[in-house]
């Protein structure tokens, strides 16, 4: 078993499947101590299972690792807090939040019901504020007391939110507005000894599957495996990413890059007269940067 991650105290949100399980896999094999946190729902965040989180654990510790089973519902701010409590209890501190649970209700915006909105919003939304509230303020309190902290706040994005998916408005704003949350967080938590970064993941997932066109061959499951995703997580969750925070990582099996996040462009001195803005407008947006498309490349936005 890797040192990479020694004695390293790790929580992962939605681990028990997917992405969530390589991190939680990958890490466990680098030395370090994970609780596995699964609610155990469907896609659609429907139900509860606790056999996923079990089944991780026991995995983790077939293999000689150490880990825990957690079933908390990351959106519930009291159960949020009981997870990071049950780490600390354990192993007697925390190193690593990895946030990750996620659910989809894709729906055309004009089709969307309010429960489908409210339920992507809850899970991926809250479901990020909530454990990180209560991991900042115990690495706050720990700071506070003097104790040396070298943590790490891992959150997750998604192409579909930072570039912009059709048929996801509820899943990209919660994803894009996770971006967000994690930039600025870096730059709250960072006097406490906190970095905060964000992957954007791809991978072959019981998420996605659904949504490639076509028969899924071994060749693609191979290449978008989401242990493709694993290594920038435990890399991050690692002591040696100290100097590394408020970044977006795209993280697959065909590119490891970081998203370079909004920035001003074409620019005018303000006007008064609205009847007068239509040249000016139509000017900054033929000199402004096109808005990307799903691969990260330029592709509208323009004048229609």
């Amino acid at each position: 078993m890797s040192t990479f991650c020694e004695d390293r105290v790790c929580i992962v949100t939605g681990a028990g499947r997917g992405i969530g399980r390589e991190y939680a896999l990958m890490l466990a094999s680098h030395g370090a101590k994970v609780v596995v946190n699964d609610l155990g729902g469907a896609r659609d965040g429907t139900g509860e299972d606790q056999g996923p989180a079990a089944e991780v654990v026991a995995e983790i510790k077939a293999a000689g690792g150490e880990a825990i089973a957690n079933g908390s519902d990351v959106s519930d701010f009291e159960e949020a807090k009981q997870m990071i409590e049950q780490a600390v209890d354990t192993w007697g501190r925390l190193d690593v939040l990895i946030n990750n649970a996620g659910i989809l209700r894709d729906r055309m915006l004009v089709n969307m019901a309010e429960a489908e909105w409210d339920a992507v919003i809850q899970v991926h939304m809250k479901g990020t504020f909530a454990p990180a509230h209560h991991a900042g303020a115990y690495w706050r309190n720990q700071s506070k007391a003097g104790k040396p902290i070298d943590a790490r706040l891992i959150n997750t994005a998604s192409v579909s939110g930072i570039y912009g998916n059709v048929g996801q408005t509820n899943y990209g704003a919660a994803k894009a507005g996770i971006a967000a949350f994690s930039i600025i967080a870096s730059r709250e938590l960072k006097r406490y000894g906190v970095t905060v970064n964000c992957i954007a993941p791809g991978g072959l997932t019981r998420l996605t599957e659904d949504l490639y066109e076509g028969e899924i061959t071994d060749e693609m499951r191979a290449a978008q495996s989401p242990r493709w995703v694993a290594p920038i997580v435990t890399w991050l969750a690692s002591r040696e990413s100290s100097d590394v925070t408020g970044r977006v990582f795209e993280a697959s099996g065909s590119i490891l890059a970081i998203a370079e996040g909004w920035h001003r462009g074409p620019r005018v001195e303000p006007v008064e007269d609205p009847t007068i803005l239509g040249p000016i407008v139509r000017e900054m947006v033929k000199n402004a940067r096109l808005n990307s498309g799903m691969n990260g490349e330029d592709l509208d936005g323009g004048l229609g």
